[in-house]
């Protein structure tokens, strides 16, 4: 063949082959093509996420707020005389009773005091009696056993009075409770009226919250009360709503209500913590847990898996606590919802679950302890 009808025969040949293949192209069956696509589909990756099944729990809606623990119950022991302490019974965190000795200051003073008023008034009883008899007998006038009696009286009144004077010098407990501090040692000169002792009832704790006056016709006295405190992680205790404020704050709009604690135990005054009124309870209704919801434009809605894929669906919820969010319409119990993973989510998406029998997962709260605790 010549050389210059080579590069002609080259053309056509390429131009015949590639007509060839479209026609075969053009005559496959429509099968082939579809399972092309599905092969395609096939190649999108599921998107791994891990599911929490809707579960029957028992709810309770609450009031949930902040706040620290007090005594019930707080006073000052004070000197109600001056002197030098001597002694110093007790100290800080030791149990007391009301009445109890605390410290005693020098009672010289009024030891001497006693005596000389004592010994007043048996001599103006002696005149007394004198006196009385000698007036039946008109040796004395009516005027001067009068005026015997009024001396006498006196002179008890001043006894009376050192006797306290002396008691005084004895610094007692005005309640039963702990002492949180003291501010006197052996040799201190102490003022009359100063404080020396502080001692708080630490036999109930209290703390208070100021509820939104919306709610006040949902939070009754009695009701449970569950504390959980910062110093304590990971323990809760039980208490109840001991007093409701018969008024609401004009300037806030929220009126006070006081929860109460049993503090013999691990609760100290002074502590912080939060705290949740229990007030309506709802029974064995389907739940999941919060961190299945979508945080997007407010709105309540969850990925479900169904078929292997991802469905968006819109819920109405109800209570939570603990983790748990109740769920009155959307989802039925037993159904699988997309608790991590969900941000890389779209509808439809492919999923891969990776325990698909997986139980709702919370994080679980501490029981609430005994009183006593």
């Amino acid at each position: 063949m010549p050389a210059s009808c080579q590069p002609i025969f080259r053309s056509g040949a390429i131009a015949l082959i590639a007509a060839f293949s479209l026609t075969l192209v053009a005559c496959s069956p429509p099968q082939e093509a579809d399972k092309k696509a599905d092969e395609r589909e096939e190649k999108v990756e599921a998107v791994v996420v891990e599911t929490a099944r809707v579960e029957p729990r028992t709810l309770s809606a609450s009031h949930v707020g902040t706040a620290a623990l007090e005594a019930r119950a707080e006073a000052q022991a004070i000197s109600r005389t001056s002197g030098v302490a001597l002694q110093v019974l007790v100290e800080e965190g030791q149990q007391v009773r009301a009445g109890q000795a605390l410290a005693r200051l020098d009672a010289d003073r009024a030891r001497l005091q006693v005596a000389q008023t004592g010994a007043q008034v048996a001599k103006l009883e002696a005149n007394y009696r004198r006196a009385s008899q000698l007036a039946e007998q008109k040796m004395v006038s009516a005027n001067d056993v009068d005026q015997l009696r009024f001396d006498l009286q006196n002179a008890r009144a001043a006894h009376q009075m050192a006797r306290l004077e002396l008691s005084y010098t004895t610094v007692e407990a005005p309640i039963s409770g702990v002492i949180a501090s003291k501010s006197i040692k052996p040799g201190n000169f102490v003022q009359i009226n100063s404080p020396v002792f502080r001692i708080v009832d630490t036999s109930r704790l209290e703390a208070t919250l100021n509820v939104p006056e919306r709610e006040i016709d949902r939070i009754k006295k009695g009701q449970p009360v569950v504390l959980r405190v910062d110093a304590l992680p990971g323990r809760s205790f039980a208490g109840q709503v001991d007093r409701i404020a018969p008024v609401v704050d004009a300037g806030s709009g929220t009126f006070r209500v006081v929860a109460g604690f049993a503090g013999e135990g691990s609760l100290q005054s002074g502590m912080f913590g939060r705290l949740s009124i229990q007030y309506e309870q709802r029974a064995q209704v389907p739940a999941i847990p919060r961190s299945a919801l979508l945080d997007e434009s407010g709105d309540s809605s969850v990925y479900v898996v169904r078929d292997g894929k991802a469905e968006r669906v819109a819920i109405e919820t109800g209570h939570t606590e603990d983790g748990y969010l109740e769920v009155r319409k959307g989802l039925a119990v037993g159904e699988q919802v997309v608790i991590a993973g969900k941000n890389a989510l779209r509808e439809g998406s492919p999923v891969q679950v990776i325990d698909e029998n997986a139980p709702a997962k919370a994080e679980k709260p501490a029981e609430p302890q005994s009183d006593s605790n």
